[in-house]
């Protein structure tokens, strides 16, 4: 199964809730929300009330992404928000196994996302507790960055992990997806595409969210 996840990091702020309705109409299966602190990563994106907002009218599932120092400290926040899938960062999170524990236990499936520099082989601990690895194809912080060439090698180290360790996680890209290299990454062993400004920059969203979709189903 293939999945599309449009960052509403893109979105017009200003027409939030039209944003969100679009996605329900589209053939997006999850909602991808990027909660960033300003600290953990150079630029501050939204909060609760704004998450609150996008739960009240999303039909579909919210993936959220925590580029958060202590990531910890909010995780029933956002499981009462309406989370179905919380993302940790592992350079975030000196005790990640203790908080991975904490999301599952909230009833959310455990997502934990790696920066370019950071190796896959450094999950090697922790995929087997794990339901999603979301490999950073761009530096986080900020939407409409150029994809990073090297996101095919770790693809290929990570699907090489998978395979030593019998693990059957997710993979998640968040980064420059297009149509341009969707299936490539599909090829590559991606279940699921994070695209932002390539869904929210286009003329038709929902023409382009379809045709991202065919690109996938490789």
């Amino acid at each position: 199964m293939k999945y599309i996840a449009p960052s509403v990091l893109a979105a017009d702020f200003g027409n939030l809730q039209s944003a969100v309705e679009m996605l329900n109409q589209s053939q997006a299966d999850w909602i991808h929300v990027d909660v960033m602190d300003g600290v953990f990563v150079p630029n501050i994106s939204f909060g609760m009330p704004v998450i609150k907002a996008i739960q009240q009218h999303a039909q579909k599932p919210l993936d959220v992404h925590l580029m958060i120092t202590q990531p910890e400290r909010y995780l029933s926040d956002f499981q009462k928000l309406g989370a179905d899938r919380i993302t940790v960062h592992y350079e975030a999170c000196p005790h990640l196994h203790r908080t991975v524990q904490q999301i599952k236990e909230l009833g959310c499936k455990a997502g934990v996302a790696i920066n370019p520099h950071t190796s896959v082989n450094l999950l090697e601990n922790i995929l087997g507790d794990i339901d999603l690895v979301l490999i950073m194809s761009v530096n986080p912080g900020f939407g409409g960055q150029s994809f990073i060439e090297n996101t095919y090698q770790k693809l290929s180290d990570l699907r090489q992990l998978m395979q030593r360790t019998s693990s059957s996680v997710l993979v998640e890209v968040d980064g420059g997806v297009s149509d341009q290299n969707a299936t490539q990454l599909s090829q590559a062993g991606v279940n699921a595409f994070v695209a932002g400004s390539f869904v929210f920059k286009s003329v038709d969203s929902i023409a382009t969210i379809a045709h991202l979709k065919q690109k996938v189903q490789v």
